[in-house]
């Protein structure tokens, strides 16, 4: 008798399994069934009724230019570890506040991909107390990618995630 679970493709009782095959096609053809389970699709997660596509990986090379470039155009204000400037969530007496850090405890995550790549070309908000100066002059878009994906190496899964998730919908 046959059983319902998923080993009953190797049940001996299918003529299949009984086929005189040489060692590696026989490993070939047993394989096969946890081969075409390890490339299924995973499902979609669907977050307030939108799917959302898997969370990209980060490229290496983009990464490695991030970090050079951030390290020139950057870390004099966001720190050398992105640990931002101290009481950056203070205002200081003028109104604006100091350079917030870019890795997972800051707020950097809490903002989609468009307006985190605009405020590096263009500069932070005033309204908002920002100072930060734009770089879309010594920039180019590839180049505020990469910075872009030097900071998201920085972050944890879950702000990478939710910040995705952000972008994504």
């Amino acid at each position: 008798m046959i059983s319902n679970d998923r080993w009953h493709l190797f049940s001996p009782q299918l003529p299949w399994y009984r086929l005189k095959l040489a060692g590696r096609s026989r490993a070939l053809l047993l394989a096969f069934p946890m081969l075409l389970a390890a490339c299924a699709v995973p499902e979609p997660i669907i977050i307030q009724g939108t799917a959302v596509p898997p969370l990209p990986t980060l490229d290496a090379d983009r990464v490695m230019e991030g970090e050079r470039l951030y390290a020139q155009y950057c870390a004099a204000c966001h720190g050398s570890e992105l640990e931002g400037q101290p009481n950056w969530q203070q205002p200081k007496e003028d109104g604006s506040y100091p350079a917030p850090p870019r890795d997972s405890s800051g707020h950097t995550w809490h903002h989609p991909d468009g307006l985190l790549l605009d405020i590096i070309a263009n500069g932070g908000d005033p309204a908002f107390g920002a100072t930060m100066a734009g770089f879309g002059e010594q920039l180019d878009d590839g180049e505020m990618w990469a910075i872009l994906e030097y900071i998201k190496s920085h972050w944890d899964i879950e702000s990478r995630e939710s910040q995705w998730w952000i972008t994504a919908r």
